[in-house]
Order: C-alpha cells, then structure tokens, then sequence
C-alpha cells in the first residue's frame, strides 16, 4: 500500500493538497488520449483513486484542493479542469483554483504537498519536465502547521471549479 493510500485510509479530519505546476507527467497515457481528443470518464479511468478519495469523504474526512496555475492555461491545465468534474469533485473533494497573478503577495511552499489531519506532511517531488520522482512522509507538525496556514490562505483566495472558466 502506498504511503497516500495509507494516510487516506487513516485520515480522521482532512487532507489537503497544493498543486504548483502547469504540467505533470508528460508521457502519461491519459493525459495523451486527452490531448488527442480521447475523452473518458474520469471515474472509470482512474478506479482505485476514485474510490479511495469517495471512501474517505463518506468517512467525513474534508478532501480539498486548490491549483495554482498560468493564465493563460496550458493544455495541461485545461485537460485537468476538464476531468475535475467526474474525478475529483464526484468523488467528494473540494476544488479550487489560483491564478498566478492572484498569488502575489501570498508565501506559497516551493513544492506539492498532502497534508493529512494537520499533522503529517506529503511532499510530492517531480523532475523538470513534471514527471513523479517520489512521495515524502514528513512527520513534522511545525511544517504542517506552516504549509496547512499557507494553504488556507491559497484556499481563501481561490475561485471554486464551478465559477473557474479556462
């Protein structure tokens, strides 16, 4: 079991997530049947994700995540918006969204992360070109608590999936 499966298996209160880039995983399969007009219901696609996320929101465990991301978008961004609706929101999360050019003024980590119950870290680390290198479990409540109030700053500035237009 991965160390996400496990801290959603185990989530008492919340998990959240920031996503920094405009482009992940390049040679991703679904992000290139997407690009070349495949499209698919996200649900189907990504089974286990999906379920692992709706079993932790019936648990009553609050999943949000807020993107920051270039305007204008790339297709990256695009395609993910695209599939927020039938993946991330219908499986329970939260998703919002932060312009670049909202962000200013706000201290944003320099990288991805889960945070999970506000006490332990998952940072997400990827190559130059956004491929995933691995994840990393800080149990570190001081870091929590500085990247969850950042988050929250993120959050409050961040326009819902539905009012977001790309």
């Amino acid at each position: 079991m991965s160390i996400l499966q496990e801290l959603f298996k185990s989530a008492v209160s919340s998990a959240i997530h920031l996503e920094t880039r405009d482009s992940y995983e390049p040679d991703d399969p679904d992000w290139i049947d997407w690009r070349e007009g495949r499209r698919f219901d996200p649900a189907e696609r990504w089974p286990a994700w999906f379920g692992l996320v709706r079993d932790t929101t019936a648990r009553g465990v609050s999943v949000q995540r807020a993107r920051i991301v270039s305007e204008p978008p790339t297709d990256y961004v695009k395609y993910e918006h695209d599939v927020t609706p039938g993946l991330n929101l219908a499986s329970g999360e939260e998703v919002r969204w932060l312009t670049r050019s909202r962000a200013v003024g706000l201290l944003i980590p320099a990288v991805d992360f889960w945070i999970f119950d506000k006490a332990v870290v998952v940072v997400n680390h990827f190559d130059g070109y956004g491929g995933n290198l691995r994840h990393e479990q800080l149990d570190d409540v001081d870091l929590a608590v500085r990247y969850t109030a950042s988050f929250e700053e993120i959050w409050d500035r961040s326009t819902p999936h539905a009012e977001y237009r790309i």
